[in-house]
Order: C-alpha cells, then structure tokens, then sequence
C-alpha cells in the first residue's frame, strides 16, 4: 500500500514538474520577438496536413497555405498565432485552433573569418578584385582598409589607385560613389583609408587596365 502511494506521489510531482516546464516555456515564447532565421512549428488542430516547419525569411515574413504571406518579424508568438487564425478563419465552419512555436532560434551571425559575431555588426559589401567578394558583417567603426585586409586584400589584377566607395544618400537613396587610391595618402579627391564604413556600403575594386 505504502509502495503504491509512494508511486503515485511520484507521478504527480513529475506531472507538476512537466506542467511547470511547459508553462515556463509557453511564457518566455510569449515574451520573445521573433527574428529572421528562426524556425516556428505551426500546427493545426482541425487539419493536420498544415500542420508544418517555417523559416523566417530575410524580410521577417514566411508564407503558410490558405493564408499567403505572414509578417513575423518583431512579433511574437501570439501575435503570429493570432495573425494565422485570422487568416485561416474563413475557410473553417469556426475559427481553427492554432498552435504555434519557436523551434529553433536563428544561427549567430559569423564574421568574414567564420567566426561568431559578439556584439553589433553592419552589412557591407565588397566585390571585384579581392581574394573573397560577397557580403562581410564587419563591427562598427570598420574602415575601408580594414573591410579589403579581411576581404583577402587586393589581386594582382586590382586597379589599386581607382577603389569606389559605393554610399546611398540617406535622404534620396541615390548612391554616391567615392574613389579610394590605396596606393595614396587620401589627398585631393580620394578618401582616406580609416574612412569608416557605413551599413549598406559596397566596395568594388575594378580590374586595372593595360599598362596601368
């Protein structure tokens, strides 16, 4: 008798141990906004066949059947829940059960050398005639000179003296574009090296011409 008590008591700690947990979770994943490359687990009550794994996308969105597409980003899980029963509603006899939550959150952004990134970061942009052209997440504060050292520095088809400094006006959204001689003091026309990047700058390093 004593034994089966014993036993009993136990499974109702672990069931209280359980519902804590989930409770726990369910309240932090309330509070958490929701940010590109995070997976949500969507599942549908009424029908199964929607129920799915979403990835976030770049702009924050992600696009779930009978519904198209669902701005997610900065929201949270209730909001989004909430945003898909909405739009799930009218093709139910009543509103659908929604159950949504994060499955995984998004990958640390890395740095141009594979590394995790601590701290913010800006997007910038560096292409041409280096030894690694793509997109680089760079700290603040980053300079020209440092954005081409970690982009693999120059080939030996760069036009050194004749780098761009590609930069969108913040108020018309027209790019400007500044010349960079890295062979230069950053005299006359040319910006200096320790001109620090901005987000959105694109670097390009155009191939030099015969003889130059």
């Amino acid at each position: 008798m004593e034994k089966l008590q014993a036993r009993a008591m136990i499974r109702f700690l672990l069931s209280f141990l359980m519902a804590s947990v989930l409770a726990t979770s369910a309240m932090a994943q309330s509070g958490y906004q929701i940010k590109p490359g995070d997976a949500l687990q969507i599942e549908v009550l009424e029908d199964p066949n929607l129920n799915r794994r979403v990835l976030i996308l770049p702009d924050g969105s992600f696009s779930f059947p009978l519904v198209g597409t669902v701005q997610a980003g900065g929201r949270s899980v209730d909001a989004v829940r909430a945003a898909l029963t909405s739009g799930l509603a009218p093709n139910f006899a009543t509103a659908p059960t929604v159950f949504v939550s994060v499955a995984a959150l998004a990958p640390p952004p890395l740095t141009a050398f594979g590394t995790v990134a601590t701290g913010p970061t800006i997007d910038a942009y560096i292409m041409g005639e280096v030894g690694a052209p793509g997109k680089l997440l760079v700290t603040p504060g980053t300079t020209i000179l440092q954005i081409l050292a970690e982009a693999g520095g120059l080939t030996q088809f760069a036009a050194s003296k004749r780098i761009e400094l590609r930069r969108a006006d913040p108020d018309t959204g027209v790019m400007k574009k500044y010349l960079f001689n890295y062979r230069g003091t950053g005299r006359g026309k040319s910006i200096k090296g320790s001109t620090e990047l901005q987000p959105g700058d694109v670097v390009v390093v155009p191939q030099r011409r015969l003889f130059e």
